[in-house]
């Protein structure tokens, strides 16, 4: 058994806010949905490595009433301090609050959180070296 996706709302009109971060911000490419799902709304978007191998993916769904998962949250796991230090600046260019708060309260892993432009809740993390 492996993860697939991890879903996360957005209220109805919400899509071209989840696209400035999970694409602008985070780096992530938006992929198309399923033609018998895109009446519904939302966004798609993934991550892969240098094979073309899908690594991780977020389903962002509309959802009304919405309300954001200020608890709930997808993890996301970075290669290396760089590349987390490149996500952080991008963060910041955005104007995404990033709390430090827990950095090192993860054994073996440095991690940041953020919300997405929603208020849902993104982990960030690199295993320490």
């Amino acid at each position: 058994m492996r993860l697939h996706h991890v879903q996360v709302a957005c209220p109805p009109g919400g899509e071209d806010v989840a696209r400035r971060f999970y694409a602008g911000a985070l780096g992530l490419q938006e992929v198309d949905k399923p033609e018998a799902l895109r009446a519904r709304g939302g966004a798609w978007f993934r991550a892969v490595d240098e094979s073309g191998a899908v690594t991780a993916e977020i389903h962002v769904g509309v959802e009304d009433p919405f309300a954001p998962a200020r608890k709930a949250h997808p993890a996301l796991v970075l290669s290396n301090a760089a590349d987390l230090d490149a996500v952080r600046r991008r963060l910041d260019d955005g104007g995404y609050d990033v709390d430090l708060s827990q950095r090192d309260t993860f054994p073996g892993h440095d991690r940041v959180h953020t919300f997405d432009g929603h208020g849902n809740r993104v982990e960030l993390l690199v295993a320490r070296d």
